[in-house]
Formats: C-alpha cells, sequence, structure tokens
C-alpha cells in the first residue's frame, strides 16, 4: 500500500508542478492555431495515443473538426489544417513521421513534448511543455541510481507522469478555448455522443 501512495503522490506532484513551466505567450500561440485551423488532427503512441484520443473527442465537443491520426475515417491533411503530436521524447518515430508529413503538406504542427529541442519540437509551429519520465531514462544504470538516493520516481512506470500530466493539461486547454469560443458546458453536452 506504500508504494501505491507514493506513485500517486509522485504523479500529483508531476503535475503540480506542471503549472511552473507554462508559458502564457506559448499557451496562447496553440490555442491560436487550434481555433484557426479547419481540421484538427491528434496523434500520439501508446497511452500517449489515448491522451490524444480524449483531446480529440473535447475539441469535438467544442464544435471543432477533430481527426485522430490512423483511424479509418481521418480524411488527407491539407495547409489549413493542423496536427498535435504528443510524444515525451519527441523523438517516436511514427510521430515525427507523421509530423514530418503534414509540415511537408503546409499544415500547422504543434507538440506536446518533454523535449522542445527533440526531432517533434524542431519541426513545430508551436509546443507545449510537458515535463515526465519517458522510458528513454528508464535503464539500469538510472534506476540503481535513484534507488540508491532514495528518488522513487521509478514508481511511476515509464511514461505516466508525462501522459497524466498531458492528459490533465489538454483538459485545462479545453478550458481556456471553452472561455474563448464562447462555448458552454451545456454546448459540450449537446454534441456529446447519444449512441451509448
Amino acid at each position: 500500500m506504500e508504494i501505491m501512495k507514493t506513485s500517486i503522490k509522485a504523479i500529483l506532484d508531476n503535475i503540480v508542478r506542471a503549472e511552473e513551466y507554462l508559458d502564457e505567450d506559448t499557451v496562447n500561440q496553440f490555442e491560436e492555431i487550434i481555433m484557426e485551423s479547419k481540421n484538427i488532427f491528434v496523434t500520439g503512441a501508446g497511452r500517449s495515443g489515448l491522451a490524444a484520443k480524449a483531446f480529440a473527442m473535447r475539441l469535438m465537443h467544442l464544435g471543432l473538426s477533430a481527426y485522430v491520426v490512423g483511424e479509418t475515417i481521418s480524411p488527407a491533411i491539407h495547409d489549413d489544417d493542423c496536427i498535435i503530436a504528443i510524444s515525451g521524447s519527441g523523438e517516436t518515430n511514427t510521430i515525427v513521421s507523421a509530423a514530418s508529413i503534414a509540415k511537408n503538406r503546409g499544415s500547422k504542427v504543434l507538440a506536446v513534448t518533454s523535449y522542445p529541442d527533440s526531432s517533434l519540437g524542431q519541426l513545430a509551429d508551436g509546443y507545449i511543455l510537458v515535463k515526465g519520465r519517458t522510458q528513454k531514462e528508464d535503464d539500469d544504470e538510472n534506476y540503481m541510481k535513484r534507488q540508491i538516493h532514495g528518488n522513487y520516481t521509478s514508481l511511476t512506470p515509464l511514461g505516466t507522469a508525462f501522459e497524466l500530466t498531458t492528459l490533465v493539461f489538454l483538459d485545462a486547454i479545453v478550458s481556456e478555448l471553452m472561455e474563448k469560443m464562447q462555448q458552454t458546458e451545456s454546448d459540450l453536452k449537446s454534441r456529446h455522443t447519444v449512441l451509448e
């Protein structure tokens, strides 16, 4: 039970710290690109992909045209669209590739990453910095050092801190977009699926 409590605290601490490194100008730029885009595509691998899908659903609730990359109903991306690519490392091959294709087609690229200087960050027209431990930091040597020094970040498996902080952050973006777009909770609810 102690491990579980420590893990929860580590995850919550990462989410709380997210506010410290938010930059108002980059957040505004991120939101402006979303609102100006005809279609918004979201992508992420693994659990980051689940955060991307949750965000796409919220964008749809806002009345925006949103698609998940790789789904059968996703159309071609064009120069008046944007792609939101989520990758903690900013080096996930499939995500960087999708962002590169989108960029080559003239669309805007928005990145959610822990590493703005990464391959993904360098493609981006705008980015949001979300810190979190990534799998690439989880080698045996670093694991042993953390254990010796009592740093139990390892109790948040792989990218958990990044993915959960991203999920919370993107929901907060939706709150800001609701205000900027003058959308109410009733407006969002009216677009929620009724086929369940």
